[in-house]
């Protein structure tokens, strides 16, 4: 079941950008506030939020007095059972207005005063059909339990639009990607991945391939950093969906630098029994935190080529 709120101004208005933000046990209130101080000044925008199952009362309630004093179209929709990401997308989706989308992250927040402008000058120029703004993380240490997460992203994931579009779909994630609907009406994401992961990167592969990509300087500001403790986990559990990922699309999968680390460690005996080892060096705060990430970089692989062979 799921439960819908929509504001006066959502039942009329036709916007041209949907803003899709999906969330499981994160706070949307804050990046909802930004995104309505924009749409003042950027207009032809509606704002969808989606609840996964999280079912926090005082988050939707406040969400829901915001919405109310809004002049800016938002509409709210919460789920009683957790389904996952890509359900939770789609389902966005289905309820969107506008012909393009715009998916944000809930522990997302804008890092320019004209982000959404930005993205409606990209729609007008017409020179793409699914464009990543990528993102960026704190330039400061949020703390140590965070700090891991912060400097591995820095290194693998914040890059800008023209070192990302040397590496097409590689360097797509859905946690700021703005799209046409009738791309994801042809080409909804897969959900036949379950947890975390890869999901994305799955759907830019396979997109990509048929309509035009592009990368732009659109950033966005990942506030929700995980501990040390949860990427362990995460990293340990999405085996099965990078599996998935790399079954449906082989030729990229065995270009990348994981897929080749994670097959060469298949071939090891007994490569299993480093994982305690690498465990430890991953907690250790200690310690350098490149030599952190290469060994968590080095735990991913080790728990991949198990389920890879």
């Amino acid at each position: 079941m799921i439960e819908t709120f929509k504001n006066n101004v959502a039942k009329t208005t036709k916007p041209t950008l949907s803003i899709l933000v999906p969330y499981y046990h994160d706070d949307p209130v804050l990046l909802l506030n930004d995104l309505l101080v924009q749409a003042q000044t950027a207009g032809l925008v509606e704002i969808l939020m989606y609840d996964d199952g999280t079912g926090n009362a005082n988050v939707n309630a406040r969400l829901i007095s915001t919405a109310k004093k809004s002049t800016a179209p938002v509409s709210l929709f919460f789920a009683e059972q957790n389904q996952g990401r890509s359900f939770a997308r789609n389902y966005l989706k289905s309820q969107a207005k506008a012909k393009w989308v715009l998916f944000l992250d809930a522990d997302m927040r804008p890092v320019e005063t004209h982000f959404l402008r930005d993205y409606l000058a990209e729609i007008n120029a017409d020179t793409a059909d699914i464009i990543f703004g990528g993102f960026t993380v704190p330039n400061q240490k949020q703390s140590a339990e965070t700090e891991l997460h912060r400097a591995f992203s820095q290194t693998s994931d914040c890059l800008s639009a023209d070192a990302r579009s040397k590496n097409g779909a590689q360097y797509v994630c859905s946690s700021n990607l703005c799209v046409r609907t009738g791309i994801l009406d042809a080409e909804p994401f897969d959900t036949g991945f379950t947890g975390w992961g890869w999901e994305d990167s799955e759907w830019a592969a396979r997109v990509s391939a048929k309509y035009r990509l592009k990368h732009a300087d659109i950033p966005a500001l990942h506030l929700g950093l995980e501990s040390t403790e949860t990427l362990l986990s995460r990293f340990k559990n999405s085996g099965e969906n990078y599996v998935r990922f790399t079954q449906a699309h082989p030729d990229l999968a065995k270009t990348l630098k994981l897929y080749k680390l994670s097959k060469k460690l298949g071939h090891v005996p007994g490569q299993k029994w480093m994982r305690p080892m690498l465990k430890f060096l991953v907690r250790t705060s200690a310690l350098p935190t490149k030599l952190r990430l290469i060994a968590l970089k080095l735990w991913r692989a080790s728990w991949y080529a198990e389920v890879m062979t």
